[in-house]
């Protein structure tokens, strides 16, 4: 019954007395008045019984409230100043850029250590090129981490003899002036020859 008839509406009020409605107006009335003697007929749901169950309830001792606390599932907001931030980044940074002391690579028996140092103020990168790296730069990079011109690196390499150069800022190509031992490459200058020996085990 989607709309009720003013009239009606009327009569339920105590406004009017049934005898003036029409007959679809009485069927509406009756149909009213049955709906309603229906859910009078219905039990009482009342929630003063469970209120009063809650009001009566001993109170949950410390241990109790403790344990449901920690079982239970909460919102935790961290909030962090802008300075403890900016400390805190820099604190990883600094401990992700920290070289490790672990034990160093493994080696194979066939395998060494070449370490390469040169001196080249100012310059941008450095990258040692050579016929292990079948003279591709990128493979072996050095680094100037105290900033003071010395660039060093560390690689591990096949035991033998091996021809190598430097490259400075990715175009000039420069001979080791410490290897203390050269090979003509061909072009009308010398690689410096660098020879790696195994690891004494």
């Amino acid at each position: 019954m989607k709309h009720i008839d003013p009239q009606v509406h009327r009569v339920l009020d105590g406004e009017l007395p049934a005898e003036v409605l029409t007959a679809s107006q009485r069927e509406q009335l009756a149909a009213l008045t049955r709906a309603a003697e229906a859910l009078s007929a219905l039990p009482r749901a009342s929630v003063a019984a469970r209120v009063m169950t809650e009001v009566r309830r001993p109170p949950e001792s410390a241990g109790r409230r403790v344990a449901r606390w920690l079982t239970e599932r909460h919102a935790v907001t961290i909030s962090v100043r802008p300075i403890w931030s900016l400390a805190l980044a820099v604190v990883l940074a600094a401990v992700a850029v920290i070289p490790g002391r672990g034990p160093g690579p493994i080696l194979g028996d066939q395998e060494g250590i070449a370490q390469f140092v040169g001196r080249f103020p100012g310059a941008r990168s450095v990258d040692v090129v050579g016929s292990f790296t079948d003279w591709q730069s990128g493979a072996v990079v050095l680094r100037d981490d105290e900033h003071d011109g010395i660039w060093r690196g560390t690689v591990v390499l096949p035991v033998g003899q091996h021809e190598y150069m430097f490259v400075v800022d990715g175009e000039r190509w420069v001979t080791d002036p410490l290897a203390g031992r050269y090979v003509d490459d061909g072009f009308g200058r010398q690689n410096a020859l660098l020879f790696v020996r195994p690891i004494v085990r």
